[in-house]
């Protein structure tokens, strides 16, 4: 079976043996072989899952800033259920050490006490539109690739303007099968999004990186939040008199549990995938990609563990930064294994020499493909030169963070420099803003060592030719050095030490007195000649112009994929292919399932609370039990969420997930909320390029667990007042819970 574009569902071949791999766009489901869905469990119709007259499943579904995360709508009063980890930056930035939420969760007796969030909106589908004949209009075959783009770029800006009209709608349109379809989608956002409830880190974060996209799993790991409008309904910036959102559809919960092969949909906004990357790409990814982002990464965490188990203060302040390093370093780790053991290169080859072999059968197809393969091949050539410079700025130029933080003050040196008070001071307003928000959790004495170990890395495994300017001081002669810095001398080459003490000695950037006391006497002077922004600009200038390099020839590349693409769906015309993961709505249809994840070893498909008291370490934060989930277990106070003698935590299905999909409803065939996706596992990390049926599981949260942690261990209860929870085909009460 070829793994990597196998048909999900395929004309003559059974549905139900490829139900997993998928991700598909709702607009489409109607397409789908209904019959086969309703033998595996589906008891809807394609307009109740996704319709534009009228409330549907997808009314229920939201992105979280853009895309980062998914949640769902559970209730009638806009309360908002995802992961524990996709709030996690938010539940952070309310913890104090006084007031460590983090640590001890949080619950909003009433809606009063529910928590703002600055920057933290969601967005709902109103519709999606097949724009693909509009946009392709006036594209010619004899065009240049940039004159191409220049066709569809003019047809999509006139298109979202089209839709847009007088709405206040956010309306985008993006590329589907490297730019061979295009589709038009239309959202309504809400920016006023409040933390109702999360449990303590010992249960939404439980196993922590040890058990990060490992199985079994043992996880709490959910937040709640609730979605505010307006008086009259609108969506609108937070404002204390703002009310709950009135939802067009919240998803009912069901308490009846899984079993293995029970039919589960999971819908929500995957981020990306590249399932039609080629060898080239592979190989890349395998050899240089992502051994540098590992390498860089795990000094970065090396260097902010070591401050945070020295100082709960500082372990509060990084936790967030911490995981979301370590969240891909272990990602990219996982994912070379899986590559490599899959042998996903070979059998990409396998499928491009099959696909060159078609295409050179007839005339007609070279005409109409030319020769992908040698376009693709030429362009990596190029694309390789850029790479790992690319990479190293972005994970070593940003993982600096005075830097990363202070690209924002460019604009406000320009703005120091023209006639516009009223510009001016809004511009100053909003730095000051960001600035308070930055030192809030800044560490200098860990940045001033991230910032020698990341220049480090540049001077050690980068040509000269790509470093940032700046950081040639410290790899030249005294006599050569250039005057970059004003006052700064090297004591001996590689002296990175000595511009590290000058920077963080001279900076504003990394001090909040100095930065705060020059918000009330801003001159541009003091920016342009302050070491810290010098830096940061040096290494901002040399990312654009690699990034800019990187551009030109990832530009070459783009005919070379979309006409692989098109010759592979033309190759195989009985097949429907899903298009990648690129952050819009994708519904997944599969089925708990079970493992066998290498010889003689078996994974069940559900784990207990009885599992998390067996992980117990007092001596390990990342398994420590909080005692009154010990009394409940001991006891066996499950309330109605337990079953036969049990409380489930988690389960798996085989549904084709990604990053995005964190917080996805997995919903059963009545469309009943099930549980919630928040991971993939170990075995299957080379997922979002080869999807491997055998292995490839998405790790959920029991909801029946999430409602057992809202109601019997943090005694909010009167939150499942406001949900839809069904029991054997009853709606439940607080009167006979």
């Amino acid at each position: 079976m070829k793994r990597i574009f196998i048909l999900w569902l395929c004309m003559g071949l059974g549905f139900s043996a490829m139900a997993d791999e998928g991700m598909w766009l709702p607009l489409h489901i109607s397409r789908l072989n209904q019959v086969d869905l309703q033998k595996m469990g589906l008891h809807l119709t394609p307009d109740e899952i996704y319709s534009i007259n009228h409330s549907s499943l997808k009314d229920a579904i939201v992105n979280l800033g853009g895309g980062f995360c998914t949640g769902e709508i559970i209730s009638k009063e806009g309360l908002m259920l995802t992961n524990h980890h996709c709030g996690y930056s938010y539940v952070q930035s309310h913890s104090t050490i006084e007031n460590d939420i983090l640590t001890n969760g949080f619950w909003a007796q009433n809606k009063q006490e529910e928590l703002p969030n600055d920057g933290l909106f969601v967005q709902f589908l109103v519709r999606i539109e097949d724009v693909t004949d509009k946009v392709l209009k006036g594209v010619k075959n004899n065009m240049s690739e940039d004159e191409r783009s220049e066709v569809i770029e003019k047809a999509m800006k006139d298109l979202k303007a089209d839709a847009q009209g007088t709405t206040s709608y956010d309306v985008s349109i993006k590329s589907f099968y490297e730019g061979n379809e295009f589709y038009l989608f239309v959202y309504e956002t809400y920016r006023d999004v409040r933390l109702v409830g999360t449990p303590p880190e010992s249960i939404g974060k439980f196993g922590g990186d040890t058990d990060n996209w490992m199985w079994p799993r043992h996880t709490g790991d959910f937040s709640l939040f609730r979605v505010y409008t307006s008086p009259d309904g609108k969506p609108a910036e937070y404002a204390p008199e703002n009310i709950p959102l009135k939802p067009k559809y919240h998803l009912p919960i069901s308490l009846d549990g899984v079993q293995e092969n029970d039919f589960a949909m999971v819908f929500g906004y995957p981020g990306s995938t590249n399932r039609y990357l080629t060898s080239f790409g592979v190989d890349l990814a395998m050899n240089e990609t992502n051994p540098a982002r590992v390498k860089i990464r795990a000094k970065n965490l090396e260097i902010m563990k070591e401050s945070m188990d020295a100082n709960p203060a500082v372990r509060l302040a990084y936790s967030s930064r911490y995981a979301g390093v370590s969240n891909y370093w272990k990602y990219f780790i996982g994912q070379t294994e899986g590559l490599k053991k899959l042998n996903v290169y070979g059998e990409k080859v396998a499928i491009e020499e099959e696909l060159s072999s078609w295409i050179v059968q007839k005339n007609a197809r070279e005409k109409k493909y030319g020769v992908p393969m040698a376009d693709i091949a030429n362009a990596y050539t190029e694309i390789r030169k850029y790479n790992l410079p690319f990479y190293y700025h972005l994970e070593a130029g940003f993982g600096i963070e005075f830097v990363k933080s202070s690209y924002r003050l460019s604009a406000l040196v320009n703005r120091l420099k023209e006639d516009d008070a009223e510009a001016l001071q809004s511009q100053l307003a909003k730095d000051k803003k960001s600035s308070e928000r930055f030192f809030k959790d800044y560490s200098p004495e860990i940045d001033k060592k991230v910032f020698m170990a990341m220049m480090k890395f540049f001077m050690d495994d980068i040509d000269k030719e790509f470093i940032p300017e700046v950081f040639n001081a410290v790899n030249k002669p005294i006599s050569d050095l250039p005057p970059l810095i004003d006052g700064f001398e090297a004591t001996k080459n590689e002296d990175y030490q000595a511009l590290a003490d000058f920077v963080f000695s001279n900076s504003i950037l990394v001090s909040k007195d100095k930065m705060m006391a020059f918000y009330d006497n801003p001159e541009a002077s003091v920016l342009e000649n302050d070491p810290g922004f010098i830096i940061a600009s040096s290494v901002y200038n040399s990312y654009k112009m690699v990034s800019a390099k990187r551009g030109e020839a990832l530009h070459m590349l783009e005919k070379g994929r979309r006409n692989f693409i098109a010759a592979l769906r033309d190759m195989n015309d009985k097949k429907m292919y899903y298009p990648d993961a690129n952050s819009t709505m994708r519904l997944t249809n599969g089925q708990v399932l079970s493992y066998d994840p290498r010889d003689a070893v078996h994974f069940n498909y559900l784990t207990t609370l009885g599992g998390v008291i067996e992980k117990e370490d007092p001596t390990n934060p990342e398994f420590v039990v909080h005692p009154k989930l010990k009394q409940l277990e001991m006891v066996k106070d499950y309330g109605q969420y337990g079953s036969n003698g049990k409380l489930y935590v988690c389960f798996l299905t085989n549904n084709d997930i990604t990053g995005g999909n964190s917080g996805s409803p997995v919903i059963n065939g009545y469309g009943q909320l099930i549980g919630t996706a928040f991971d993939g596992n170990w075995e299957a990390m080379s997922g979002d390029i080869a999807f491997e049926p055998s292995l490839q599981r998405c790790i959920n949260l029991d909801v029946r667990y999430t409602l057992f942690i809202i109601d019997k261990f943090a005694g909010a209860g009167y939150l499942l007042d406001e949900m839809t929870i069904i029991k054997n085909g009853q709606a439940q009460t607080r009167a006979n819970r």
